[in-house]
């Protein structure tokens, strides 16, 4: 079901460098968090155990995904590719239990190591769920796809797969991306393994996470702000779409001053009204003196493709647009697909000492998560009604 330590996107490996450049004792806890309240079959526990009690044996890298990483991601410096290859998963690390049709699961650790496990697990839950509950993908899904890939590239909309943490299948994805190379507007996948495996672009900077850590560490009403700043330490503009609604967008903008507007490429919209959130990023580009035809936007929210039409048209001659699309483009296959999340829910920001609980306030209220308390704290601290 997993092919590779690679197989799993962009950020992860983004991010894992930068922890290990700058908050090497870091421990961190991620929880599952099944939005969708899906019922899992009975012992379902006992399979993905064995799945990631498996994972401990996978292979280290070889010689030729490490050279194609040296290639193809020249931001991640050698030193860091070299680490990677000797990395191995350890499965004490994530705690799994159920509860009648309840997943549990939560996974401890050193953020370093840890970070690499919510992508892989996540694609593993929705396999082993599919395949558990009899779920058989349409035969006809490569043509779907096609249709949309089609249809995007009519649009002129410029889009990216984004969809392995919920996809049906491995093979599933995989035939999909290969089919996708075919349009003239696909950029690339988040994937690093199906993008090595067809020579196309690995796309991905940060998640969440990374903003989430830095309020445990330093406070919410200086997070964003750190974040931007210490990604910068790290991949010296390079990797440069900012992430903006951790703590809500209206917030983040107040930490993305004109150093920032002018050091990062642009934005990652990732929650709440498309079209809202580009009035506001222009808004504030304007107000800065900086044109904002010269940025771009990356539109990840949940996007089918009667919206990215409608958001690029809305985009056209403003601003610069891009698509990442995940569960409706590359895992369109007649069944409906989990709506799964882990998330960072504690950190220990020195490796010691208590518990900080972390959370993120999206756009979208119901998209909350993390320590009901956290959650009121940080609304207290930011202002946020």
């Amino acid at each position: 079901m997993i092919q590779s330590i690679l197989d799993s996107d962009m950020y992860k490996f983004s991010m894992m460098n930068a922890v290990m450049q700058l908050y090497p004792n870091a421990v961190v806890r991620y929880d599952f968090f099944n939005r969708g309240k899906t019922e899992f079959p009975k012992d379902f526990d006992k399979l993905l155990k064995y799945e990631v009690q498996d994972m401990r044996n996978w292979p280290l890298l070889e010689q030729r995904e490490k050279n194609w990483l040296k290639k193809n991601c020249p931001f991640l410096p050698d030193t860091y590719i070299d680490l990677l290859a000797g990395y191995h998963f350890d499965p004490n690390e994530v705690n799994i239990s159920q509860d009648n049709g309840e997943l549990k699961i939560y996974i401890v650790g050193p953020w370093y190591k840890t970070i690499l496990w919510e992508v892989p697990l996540m694609a593993l839950i929705s396999e082993l769920y599919f395949k558990e509950i009899g779920c058989v993908p349409n035969p006809d899904y490569i043509n779907v796809a096609a249709k949309k890939g089609k249809e995007l590239e009519e649009i002129g909309a410029y889009f990216a797969d984004f969809g392995t943490r919920r996809r049906f299948s491995f093979v599933v994805h995989s035939h999909v991306v290969k089919k996708l190379k075919e349009f003239k507007t696909f950029v690339g996948t988040s994937n690093v393994y199906l993008a090595m495996k067809n020579d196309i672009k690995p796309i991905g900077t940060e998640a969440h996470e990374f903003q989430q850590f830095h309020a445990a560490k330093y406070g919410y009403r200086i997070a964003n702000s750190i974040t931007l700043g210490k990604w910068i330490d790290v991949y010296h503009g390079d990797l440069g779409i900012a992430l903006t609604d951790t703590f809500t967008t209206d917030d983040f903008f107040k930490s993305f001053d004109m150093m920032y507007a002018k050091l990062f490429d642009g934005l990652r919209h990732d929650s709440g009204d498309p079209v809202t959130f580009t009035k506001k990023a222009i808004k504030h580009y304007e107000s800065l003196g900086i044109d904002p035809i010269t940025k771009t936007i990356i539109f990840s929210d949940g996007l089918n493709v009667k919206e990215v039409k409608t958001i690029h048209e809305f985009c056209k001659g403003k601003i610069k647009d891009a698509y990442g699309i995940g569960t409706n483009l590359s895992n369109d296959v007649g069944a409906e697909p989990l709506n799964i999340v882990i998330k960072m829910t504690a950190a220990k920001p020195e490796g010691k000492g208590k518990w900080i609980q972390t959370c993120k306030l999206s756009d979208i209220p119901g998209k909350h998560t993390g320590d009901p308390n956290a959650i009121k704290l940080c609304k207290e601290v930011l202002g946020i009604q």
